[in-house]
């Protein structure tokens, strides 16, 4: 039996068949590498009529099977590189359920520990993966961390679609991280700012300049006629309100838009969080005093432009206790072969459990047990996990601590299974599932 890459390699050497024409090192470079065996199906099919005829012989002989089980090959997913317009806007349109409520319009992240597991993170979850995520910014980290294939915001605010719409066309738009920030804020450049320079210089630079009206106008223009002329998204004239309410609460706030922000301007402030602001989140770091935000080099930023360009970051309005979103996102991913490697739920688990909404209680938003039930539907494995803030509570028992400084991350599948055996029936119990 063929036990490994090296002896498959062997095999193809002493039956390379008409019309082959692999030296040792293709042997080497392909069959050592992950996905190996679609690839080299991949090759023979791309040869003259006698080779593919290898192809045949060897299925005939049960090769391709064999190989598949001797090494514990999993067919490569079928993920896209990129996906049509019209694709996307109906993945996001079939996909997405009403609008719901959220006590806050949560424009920035309030968790300034955030960063604080990415070195787990890199460790246990895989990368070029499937992440799943909500709420705005704080998931690029994340994303630009772990180099998913293909990413999916499920919020149950259409205005975080719009926003995620909005950060979009920014991607789109600028081709570094100075222009980025200039386009969303609606600042002019600094100068003397290159791609060189640090996080803390580029928003110290622009926290210094007043919002422009003028180019304001023009930013938005160009943000629309990109979404609706050349994108052509179905986006309706309330979702055009509400991407025009986010450019204006950026262009107010600038580099100091806190979670609470608020436009028109009350005077009263907004409720930060945490003391938490775009400025503070960007600048966070991991424990080893690391800087690692979306924004903090070129090369994480150009990880989140291009998905954007490839419309592979698919934001969905959706209740996690929703009766649609979740599924059609597990099925979605099925479909093409993926498994989700993190999901990163912040504390609406938190929200979940209010109130009973967890077991025999009055489920309000979907509730705790819908929850769970539609992450089961996902495809895990073993290494898929949370990503959560918070922390339990001091007094254990019903209603964990909130703990936004605080981060962690947890096994999917452990946590679904120990729902499933009735081993979680408060918030506070979800902090001690492990593998």
């Amino acid at each position: 039996m063929l036990t490994d890459y090296r002896a498959a390699a062997a095999f193809f050497r002493r039956k390379p068949g008409p019309g082959a024409a692999w030296t040792d090192s293709s042997y080497r470079d392909t069959l050592c590498a992950p996905n190996a065996v679609g690839r080299k199906i991949e090759e023979i099919m791309k040869l003259n009529t006698q080779g593919r005829g290898l192809l045949w012989s060897m299925c005939g002989a049960g090769l391709v099977a064999l190989l598949l089980v001797s090494t514990g090959l999993r067919g490569a997913d079928t993920l896209p590189t990129q996906i049509a317009d019209d694709v996307y806007w109906k993945l996001i349109d079939t996909s997405s359920e009403p609008t719901g409520e959220f006590p806050s319009e949560n424009f920035t992240s309030n968790e300034t520990g955030f960063q604080k597991i990415l070195p787990d993170l890199l460790n246990t979850a895989k990368q070029g993966g499937v992440y799943l995520g909500v709420g705005p910014e704080q998931n690029f980290t994340y994303i630009a961390a772990l180099h998913p294939k293909i990413v999916f915001i499920v919020d149950i605010r259409r205005q975080n679609l719009l926003q995620h719409l909005f950060y979009k066309a920014a991607f789109e738009l600028a081709d570094n991280r100075a222009d980025f920030i200039s386009l969303i804020f609606a600042r002019k450049r600094p100068v003397g700012l290159t791609d060189q320079s640090t996080i803390d210089e580029l928003l110290a630079a622009f926290d210094r300049m007043s919002p422009d009206d003028e180019m304001y106008a023009k930013n938005l223009d160009s943000i629309k006629n990109l979404l609706l002329n050349k994108h052509k998204f179905g986006m309706s004239t309330n979702d055009q309100t509400l991407l025009e309410h986010v450019s204006e609460v950026f262009k107010f706030y600038g580099p100091e838009l806190n979670y609470g922000s608020s436009y028109p301007f009350t005077g009263r402030g907004g409720g930060g969080g945490n003391g938490a602001n775009f400025k503070s989140v960007m600048t966070a770091t991991d424990p080893s005093g690391v800087k690692r935000g979306f924004l903090a080099s070129e090369e994480n930023y150009r990880v989140l432009r291009d998905l954007e360009r490839n419309n592979l970051l698919i934001p969905i309005v959706g209740d996690f206790g929703g009766p649609k979103a979740l599924r059609a996102v597990g099925q979605y991913l099925k479909d093409h072969g993926a498994t989700v490697s993190a999901y990163y739920t912040s504390n609406v688990e938190q929200y979940l459990f209010n109130r009973g909404s967890g077991r025999g209680g009055l489920v309000i938003n979907g509730g705790a047990m819908k929850f769970y039930e539609n992450v089961g539907t996902l495809p895990l494995d073993e290494s898929s996990v949370f990503i959560r803030s918070g922390a339990p509570s001091a007094y254990g028992g019903r209603g964990g601590g909130n703990g936004m400084n605080n981060s962690q991350i947890a096994p999917i599948q452990a946590t679904v299974d120990a729902y499933k055996a009735g081993k979680i029936s408060a918030y506070n119990d979800i902090f001690f599932i492990q593998n």
